[in-house]
């Protein structure tokens, strides 16, 4: 797929998944941009791995005793 620099995405899927996809955001109320970017805005923000607390071994063994 083309990648250009407007803001513009082009895909091309099935007819009937089309129709199907539409029908599905209409009976809730959104629209494929508003869907689209939720989705990406979900995506991006998910992709970010979670931190998790970092010990030395001095620390742990600290916490391990406790």
């Amino acid at each position: 797929m083309a990648k250009g620099s407007s803001g513009r995405l082009v895909i091309e899927i099935d007819p009937d998944l089309k129709q199907v996809l539409y029908q599905a955001l209409g009976e809730e109320g959104l629209n494929l941009k508003q869907w689209f970017l939720g989705n990406v805005a979900d995506f991006l923000e998910n992709r970010k791995q979670a931190e998790l607390p970092l010990f030395t071994n001095t620390e742990y063994s600290k916490e391990a005793k406790s």
